[in-house]
């Protein structure tokens, strides 16, 4: 995807780009590439790849939310997908970026620094650790972590507001939905829509999965990750 594809396409999703901000994608894309050579942030380096696969498919989430002033968190975030790209495009969010290995922590911050980004901290923590003293924290919540849809539900459902939304992106999802039911309703949400779609170019199928969070979940959850692992819900 080159930029004209991406800006065409972003544009499909109603959202209009400044040249500030294509300027700041173009900074994050070269921070990336800099970054990598040394400390593995992500596989995908091609520049119309990251394009593509990171910047627009972080982009995707506005397909079932509108991003206003809402407090959110990304956890897992990794190389900052799609929290960092959520924030450049959506300045008045209030951006929470959770993830275990703090060499990823180090770079984001370079980032956010490089950017001038406000409103926006990196927290280097287990999810399950965070979430200790930050439970019914955040309005929106969401992870394109790899990890299944039962397991990925304990780790993040425990920070949404009563009322709020965790939206999990996902591939091909198959069974892991059934698979999530009892999980999902455990820790007191129900499904509100699932979408699936594919990217531009032929890059593969996306799924989004809204789950609207209805009651407070149990403060037993979540366990620690090699119970919830061992045994998901």
């Amino acid at each position: 995807m080159n930029k004209e594809e991406f800006i065409k396409a972003v544009n499909e999703l109603n959202i209009n780009i400044t040249s500030k901000q294509l300027k700041d994608l173009d900074t994050y894309y070269q921070m990336i590439i800099d970054y990598n050579k040394h400390t593995n942030l992500t596989r995908i380096t091609d520049e119309k790849e990251v394009y593509l696969k990171h910047f627009y498919d972080s982009l995707t989430l506005v397909k079932v939310i509108n991003l206003n002033n809402e407090l959110l968190l990304d956890v897992g975030t990794g190389a900052g997908f799609p929290g960092i790209v959520l924030k450049i495009f959506f300045p008045n969010l209030d951006v929470t970026l959770v993830d275990s290995l703090n060499k990823r922590i180090v770079f984001l911050n370079l980032v956010i620094e490089k950017l001038g980004l406000k409103k926006i901290k990196t927290i280097n923590e287990r999810a399950e650790e965070y979430a200790l003293n930050n439970r019914e924290t955040f309005d929106i919540v969401t992870s394109r972590a790899v990890a299944n849809l039962n397991i990925l539900s304990e780790l993040c459902i425990p920070f949404v507001k009563k009322e709020g939304y965790f939206i999990a992106m996902k591939g091909t999802i198959n069974e892991e939905l059934k698979n999530a039911e009892n999980a999902i309703k455990t820790l007191g949400c129900v499904i509100k829509e699932t979408i699936t779609f594919e990217l531009p170019n032929d890059a593969g199928t996306r799924t989004l999965i809204k789950i609207k969070k209805r009651s407070k979940t149990s403060d037993k959850y979540p366990r620690k990750f090699n119970e919830i692992k061992k045994k998901p819900l």
